[in-house]
């Protein structure tokens, strides 16, 4: 990842965890998504490198390039 942000929905699509945005929007929205150990229910969150994402079993932690 660049120094960019990227928003939450996108990397749920990118690590496929959802096929398309709406699916992503609609995990996000119903609770599920956790971001640095709380619940996160803003799609469009700017995650940050550093930031630990989880959906169920699996976890991503946003790295530099």
């Amino acid at each position: 990842m660049s120094d960019q942000p990227m928003r939450l929905d996108h990397l749920l699509k990118v690590v496929g965890a959802a096929e398309t945005g709406g699916q992503a929007k609609m995990l996000v929205q119903s609770g599920v998504v956790e971001v640095n150990g709380e619940v996160e229910t803003r799609r469009r969150r700017q995650l940050r490198v550093g930031d630990v994402v989880r959906y169920g079993d699996d976890c991503w932690e946003i790295t530099p390039d």
